[in-house]
């Protein structure tokens, strides 16, 4: 990437537009970007943990929005990344899902494009395919579905009601799948409903898609709102009506895996934690790395010289880590 360049990236999937996903859907061109980058501005929506990947003096900075207020609007965002760029820095937009999906990222190439600056686009594993992935309902069934229709569930521009021509909805047989609608469920519901899908019509709601903290709800149109009441279901969220929800007890696969909903705290020094944070992962775990030690070489290598030079002396050599191990056959060939 050359000088007054900017970047979009991305490269997994998580509730709603694609909250802190599964990091491990991260694509690798994703991760080059990010490891190259000088700037990184993420979204509310985008998980953090792929910083990890950045240099030490990367300078990253919140641009996100919760529960509807943003730290930083629009406009704003738009002149930080061209002015960023025009630093000469690369700068990476990590956003959550695909950025062109309900993710402005159109909105933000259109501003840069306008300013002169060059980026390129790196998508990623949008929330409608990864969180349908992960709750066990495929979107598409030759038995029952052969459409998909994407749509947001939430306001346009600050607007009362979203602008939706639900009567064309409704009479669709396919999949519907609605990003950001959890606060905008009843309304959904009775406007499908209105226009002809039938009460009977399966739905369900995965909240904190492709995280160990997923949970699936589902039901009827007849009996969803009940049920988001009664569980007080919350954003991030993502909502998917159709028959394939049915296939649900079939399919599932996440979140029935052994760890699934287990929260870890890996206290080992970071660089070593990889392995087990991968394999706790693989069982559905959500490891937290909080090291509680780091290990560095001694002042004084005396005392395990004058060992190692007597090893003779000695029956018997017990190695209590892998430290241990790496160390002292480090100073032994030394």
């Amino acid at each position: 990437m050359t000088n007054d360049r900017a970047n979009f990236q991305n490269g997994y999937s998580g509730a709603g537009r694609g909250r802190a996903g599964d990091e491990g859907l991260l694509t690798l061109k994703g991760k080059a970007w990010i490891e190259r980058a000088d700037v990184i501005v993420y979204d509310y929506l985008a998980n953090i943990n792929l910083a990890r990947f950045a240099k030490p003096e990367t300078e990253i900075i919140f641009a996100g929005k919760r529960s509807g207020q943003a730290v930083m609007k629009q406009e704003a965002i738009n002149k930080l990344l061209i002015a960023k760029a025009r630093e000469g820095k690369t700068v990476i937009r990590l956003k959550g899902g695909d950025p062109f999906i309900f993710g402005r990222g159109g909105e933000e190439a259109q501003a840069l494009n306008e300013a002169g600056v060059p980026f390129i686009v790196v998508p990623g594993i949008s929330s409608p395919t990864g969180v349908s992935a992960y709750a066990g309902i495929p979107l598409t069934h030759r038995d029952y579905s052969s459409t998909i229709s994407i749509i947001t569930g939430s306001n346009e521009k600050g607007k009362e009601d979203i602008h939706i021509d639900w009567e064309k909805i409704a009479s669709r047989s396919g999949t519907l799948v609605f990003l950001m609608g959890a606060r905008k469920l009843p309304r959904i519901v009775e406007k499908l409903t209105q226009f002809g899908k039938p009460p009977e019509t399966p739905i369900a709601i995965i909240q904190w898609g492709t995280t160990p903290r997923q949970k699936t709800w589902t039901g009827t149109l007849g009996t969803i709102v009940e049920i988001a009441m009664r569980e007080n279901i919350q954003p991030p969220a993502l909502t998917i009506v159709g028959e394939v929800v049915n296939l649900k007890p079939e399919t599932d696969w996440f979140e029935t895996m052994p760890l699934f909903g287990k929260t870890i705290v890996l206290t080992r020094a970071r660089e070593q934690s990889e392995p087990f944070t991968q394999a706790l992962m693989e069982k559905g775990a959500e490891p937290f790395a909080f090291p509680v030690i780091q290990t560095v070489q001694p002042d004084d290598w005396g005392p395990l010289d004058t060992a190692l030079a007597d090893l003779e002396k000695y029956d018997a050599l017990i190695l209590t880590s892998f430290n241990g191990v790496k160390y002292f056959l480090q100073r032994l060939k030394e």
